[in-house]
């Protein structure tokens, strides 16, 4: 592999918690109960407007109000980073495929503003070549425009994604490209049934052999 392409939010960076207190934040200003953090955990996946739905559905709100609630909630988000943080081992694999030229670009459906700065709030903003955000485009994953977008953009078609779910391994999948699994991200499907070259659990010791 010539290049390494991510997802973000259950990949590189555990976001749930984060997410979880801006998404009650909103729904409870609205009178609504608050959602436990493995409840929002199944909301996430899709970008922030599947999101939303996902929990005005869980609440019987109605979806008329989609609109208003969303802008709400990244009205929040997008600045609200003190319970985010990277997965053990994140920065060091970073550091080190970085060390060894290795491109590297973000391919995430988190909202590309909150991308951008939620990544600069970390100190990991400066690692990747090409960042795409679940609003960069008119499409968003399990499309797979979004990651040709950023192979084409990095220039390199012989690459490998790493994500943490059922929807990067489709989306790999419908890219043509090969698929590493992140299994203890965000998941909603046994591991066995997501397509993939490799798995793994700890990113200290994830080192695919990458030709450069």
């Amino acid at each position: 592999m010539k290049a390494l392409i991510f997802d973000l939010d259950g990949t590189l960076i555990d976001s749930a918690p984060e997410i979880a207190g801006v998404l009650n934040k909103v729904f409870m200003a609205h009178g609504q109960p608050e959602f436990p953090l493995a409840e929002v955990t199944k909301f996430i996946g899709n970008g922030a407007p599947k999101l939303v739905e996902r929990a005005m559905k869980a609440r019987g709100l109605d979806l008329a109000g989609h609109g208003a609630m969303l802008d709400k909630v990244l009205g929040i988000y997008v600045d609200a980073h003190d319970l985010t943080e990277p997965y053990p081992g994140v920065r060091s694999a970073l550091d080190h495929w970085r060390a060894a030229g290795v491109p590297l670009g973000l391919c995430t459906n988190k909202p590309i503003e909150a991308t951008h700065k939620a990544l600069a709030h970390l100190g990991m903003d400066h690692y990747f070549d090409i960042i795409v955000g679940g609003d960069s485009l008119a499409t968003r994953k399990p499309d797979p425009e979004m990651l040709r977008h950023v192979m084409a953009k990095m220039g390199i078609q012989d690459v490998l994604y790493i994500g943490d779910s059922e929807i990067d391994g489709a989306t790999a999948f419908a890219a043509g490209v090969p698929f590493a699994l992140f299994t203890k991200g965000y998941r909603k499907t046994p591991v066995e049934e997501i397509p993939h070259l490799f798995q793994f659990d700890d990113w200290s010791a994830f080192r695919p052999d990458i030709d450069c």
